[in-house]
């Protein structure tokens, strides 16, 4: 059985439709907007195999964007890599060891990037 919320405003006379979580208008909602995890300004790129049953996928960790930027920005490296993907928890996992391809394109955007991992 699963637990309902305690509820919330959802409509108000003066406001009209009302955000059920942060309790603003709908127009001025502001909890469903991802913001860029602060981290130190480093764009790490490293490779990882494991729970991926021997298969290696390169990760990129630390770019400063958020949300849909960061999905359209994921894709792009996608599209030059050649290769599939996906982004998790802002990081941007490829398939394969990408990072000769990703490190000069992620330094092209004027990131700090490091090469990070064997």
């Amino acid at each position: 059985m699963k637990k309902r919320g305690t509820g919330g405003l959802v409509f108000s006379t003066e406001q009209g439709r009302m955000c059920p979580e942060c309790r603003n208008p709908v127009e001025e909602c502001t909890c469903g907007e991802q913001t860029a995890p602060a981290g130190d300004g480093v764009v790490r790129v490293s490779r990882e195999t494991k729970g991926r049953k021997g298969k290696g996928v390169t990760l990129v960790t630390g770019i400063p964007l958020a949300g849909k930027d960061l999905k359209d920005f994921a894709k792009k490296l996608k599209a030059k890599c050649g290769t599939g993907g996906t982004v998790k928890d802002n990081t941007v996992e490829i398939q394969g060891d990408q990072r000769d391809i990703l490190v000069p394109i992620l330094q092209d955007q004027g990131w700090t990037v490091k090469r990070s991992g064997g």
